[in-house]
């Protein structure tokens, strides 16, 4: 990913919160010579020193089938992002684009059924431990989840390198910078809005 200093992130603990923050994201690999993309719910692991980036997919989906033959796997994150109009600046200059991204560079693999079952596990206390009526692994039937997991492939994907990119106007004076927070604001797209929210927290 093409990253201009001005915008380029390497603080680890922001970087493994916004993963955990935005974790429906874009998984790519290869099959001879030619990219193949899923977009799935990922899980955020830590062992020792290492991270790992665990998921699943339908069986008939064959990406999974790529894992073996494909030396390196990326993962794709993405954040709110927003349209920057240049007549919010106070000297001529062109539009661009406002957002954050985050891409994940590894081998993928295939998890084993004790390793997919936890991982599910986990996901399902994410998204449904603080509902009134959880749908947790305890509450469903062992005959439905035995007949679901023939259907999914479990996979993992231990991170070697991690780049990040915050494109926040942070290239601009303090002047513009305020502006594009306040015109941001008002505009009627939510993600708009919530651009504007992070550079608050910039500034």
């Amino acid at each position: 990913m093409y990253i201009p200093k001005y915008f380029k992130v390497t603080d680890v603990e922001e970087i493994k919160g916004f993963i955990q923050g935005n974790s429906f994201g874009t998984l790519v690999t290869t099959k001879k010579g030619r990219p193949i993309a899923t977009h799935l719910p990922f899980g955020f692991r830590e062992k020792d020193d290492d991270w790992y980036i665990t998921g699943h997919m339908a069986y008939g989906n064959p990406q999974w089938r790529t894992f073996e033959t494909c030396e390196e796997a990326l993962v794709m994150f993405q954040g709110p992002h927003a349209y920057v109009s240049s007549s919010w600046y106070s000297s001529e200059n062109v539009p661009t684009w406002n957002y954050q991204s985050v891409h994940l560079y590894g081998k993928a693999s295939i998890l084993p059924r004790e390793e997919l079952v936890e991982d599910l596990k986990r996901m399902l206390e994410k998204y449904e431990g603080h509902r009134e009526k959880p749908v947790l692994w305890e509450t469903l039937s062992p005959k439905l989840l035995e007949s679901e997991l023939k259907g999914i492939v479990g996979f993992k994907i231990k991170v070697e390198e991690a780049q990040a990119a915050y494109k926040l106007s942070q290239n601009r004076n303090e002047m513009d910078y305020a502006n594009i927070i306040e015109q941001l604001q008002n505009e009627e797209n939510p993600q708009s809005r919530q651009v504007a929210e992070r550079m608050k927290k910039k500034s």
